[in-house]
């Protein structure tokens, strides 16, 4: 070695060997990065560091592996083998499971949730805005869990603690929610109160909604530990693979959950309840339970007491608010611009997923109404049960599409990162002899696209897999641009809703907007979750101060997913007020009129969606290559 190399790069230039064997044999070999200089005195180059999650402020002279040029799908191999293995397909498949059951209470909610509570009396006006409580929940429930979590020390785990605390007590809100009105009435039945009273229903109602809120907090804080609890524990090239999993693993909580609606519950399991909420909110709470408990059980998060002690600064509201605003501000460009997509974005899809069910059930009703106008309160009612369950089918037909395509896109689309090569194929270096992928793929390959297959049996199976697989991708369609069609889907889908008049039609609209549905579920996490994980790993190897991790970074995200939320409510009580007729009028199109609404903010997320990057940004690309040649001409 030209003994001119200077000493921080001497642990660059010999991947092949551990970094602790060559501290031992190159005592002078010590980091820029360390924490103290040859002085013994603390060194300052780290306070350089801001979190691994967010943008750091850099210096032109850093060396970090992002800084000096190094391609992101290498960054695995700087942090050791533990990240660089890829995980196996059931692997990944049992840390992303937790998920179904969650996605299994969301269904549940809403396809039931609606139908339920305008049982119990409530106006729809009245329900747009109960809606918000979801919304709400996660706009402060989220984050304010994702920096709890991220400074937890427990020795189970980070993430851990926090699943398992929003799963108790969704477990209890769910039966609760569903035998309100047996609770209420046993009360206030102590009381003498007549339980056809109006002041019973409206007891109903109210005890319905605070339940509601509990049960939102408490799913938002299972979820939030999930989705930190899922990127924590995956490799950096994996992360689009784990989330392509979570997106089949959500399809399946879907279709299970939407197919609970449809079926005719208490016929089959009239122990769990004698109607069909009742018994779907005992099935629920089996299923999330079931999912948390495999999870928790078989995948190991790496202890957190090894990560130093936690900040001392407290967590009040002002506290919360002004941290939540600094990360805010400091959240890497790529990252920003997928909120601002998924702003716009969530504004069309909450208004179809609250209320295609109903939506569908009106189609469904009206030649009803309109052969009987004078039909009685509980011919009406009768008559609407009939359209949840044709609304809770269509919900089916959506997410068996959405699982579909969830199962179908991996092999479809290029993926941005590429696995790492096995031991044996493993690069020297980037200017090294040694290519960086394997020399038998012809096109770089998403890892979960192979892991659904039996592991091959030698490297030349797995070359020819690798190119039979690698035939089904379309060049030009990177996960980027797969969402960006996505959006066009969706609204031009909404757009058709002034076309359709019969339930099958329906039906079949929402079979095709389930495919957008599966690029939402996994386009977003997958683009957030790659770069979280690439700047968790330069941080990692550079010695970088950890304030902010994933759980702040997701909490952020889940902000722009429930706020426009709230704005998409409020629209929609605006739209009830002026085009809601009653309960049993014909042809009430206020929902249609909330969709195609929806449809507008589509078009809109995917302008914003056409301003994210693809892959390496171009002037890292440029560092890249200017650096190279710098390093080229020193060594000669």
């Amino acid at each position: 070695m030209d003994s001119r190399t200077p000493p921080q790069r001497l642990s660059k230039e010999l991947p092949f060997h551990d970094h602790q064997e060559t501290e031992r044999s190159h005592p002078e070999a010590t980091p820029r990065y360390s924490k103290s200089d040859s002085r013994g005195k603390p060194s300052l180059d780290f306070l350089n560091e801001a979190s691994p999650l967010l943008s750091p402020q850099r210096r032109k002279d850093d060396e970090s592996p992002i800084a000096s040029g190094t391609p992101a799908d290498e960054l695995d191999y700087l942090d050791g083998e533990d990240q660089a293995k890829s995980k196996s397909h059931w692997y990944l498949f049992v840390l992303t499971l937790s998920l179904g059951g969650v996605q299994m209470a969301w269904a549940t909610e809403i396809s039931n949730g609606s139908p339920y509570l305008l049982s119990l009396g409530m106006s729809k006006s009245i329900l747009a805005i109960v809606w918000i409580i979801g919304p709400l929940s996660g706009i402060i429930v989220q984050p304010y869990i994702g920096i709890r979590s991220d400074n937890c020390r427990n020795r189970f785990g980070k993430r851990k603690p926090f699943m398992i605390g929003g799963t108790t007590a969704t477990l209890i809100g769910f039966p609760a929610l569903a035998w309100t009105r047996e609770i209420v009435h046993g009360f206030l039945g102590l009381f003498g109160a007549d339980p056809e009273s109006q002041f019973v229903k409206v007891a109903s109602i109210c005890f319905a909604i605070g339940l509601l809120c509990v049960l939102d907090v408490a799913i938002n804080i299972a979820q939030a530990g999930i989705r930190a609890f899922i990127v924590d524990n995956a490799p950096t090239h994996q992360q689009e693979d784990t989330n392509a999993w979570a997106g089949v693993v959500l399809g399946i909580g879907s279709v299970l959950g939407y197919l609970s609606g449809y079926v005719n519950l208490p016929k089959y399991l009239p122990f769990f309840g004698n109607t069909q909420f009742k018994v779907l909110s005992v099935i629920t709470c089996i299923a999330l339970g079931g999912t948390i408990l495999i999870s928790c059980v078989f995948v190991t998060e790496r202890d957190p007491r090894h990560d130093g002690p936690p900040p001392t600064a407290g967590l009040g509201v002002f506290t919360f608010f002004k941290s939540m605003y600094k990360s805010a501000r400091r959240l890497s460009p790529q990252i920003r611009k997928v909120c601002e997509v998924q702003f716009f974005n969530w504004i069309g899809w909450f208004p179809f997923l609250f209320y295609l069910t109903t939506y569908i059930g009106q189609l469904h009703v009206n030649p009803i109404f309109r052969a009987n106008p004078d039909m009685s309160p509980e011919e009406v009612d009768k008559a609407w049960e009939s359209a949840t369950r044709v609304g809770s089918f269509a919900l089916l037909v959506f997410a068996i599409s959405s699982f579909s395509s969830n199962m179908l896109l991996p092999f479809l689309v290029v993926p941005t990162y590429r696995a790492p090569p096995s031991r044996k194929g493993r690069p020297a270096h980037r200017n090294g002899n040694q290519p960086a992928t394997p020399t038998g793929t012809p096109l770089p390959m998403s890892a979960s696209m192979t892991s659904f297959f039996p592991p091959p049996p030698d490297e030349a199976s797995h070359s020819r897999l690798t190119r039979l697989l690698s035939l089904a991708q379309i060049p030009w369609l990177t996960l980027r641009r797969a969402w960006i069609l996505s959006h066009l889907l969706f609204a031009l889908c909404m757009a058709l809703t002034f076309f359709i008049t019969t339930p099958f039609a329906a039906t079949i609209l929402a079979g095709v907007v389930g495919l957008a549905w599966a690029l939402s579920l996994w386009a977003p996490y997958a683009l957030i979750s790659a770069e979280i994980s690439k700047h968790d790993v330069q941080a990692r190897k550079t010695g970088g101060v950890n304030d902010d991790q994933a759980g702040v970074v997701l909490g952020l995200h889940n902000v722009a997913i429930s706020a426009p939320q709230m704005v998409a409510t409020l629209v929609s009580s605006v739209i009830f007020r002026i085009a809601q007729k009653g309960r049993g009028e014909p042809d009430d199109d206020s929902v249609g009129w909330v969709m195609r609404f929806g449809g507008i903010a589509a078009l809109a997320a995917a302008y914003m969606t056409s301003r994210l990057r693809e892959g390496v940004h171009e002037e890292e690309k440029g560092k890249e290559n200017g650096i190279s040649e710098r390093r080229g001409s020193e060594s000669v």
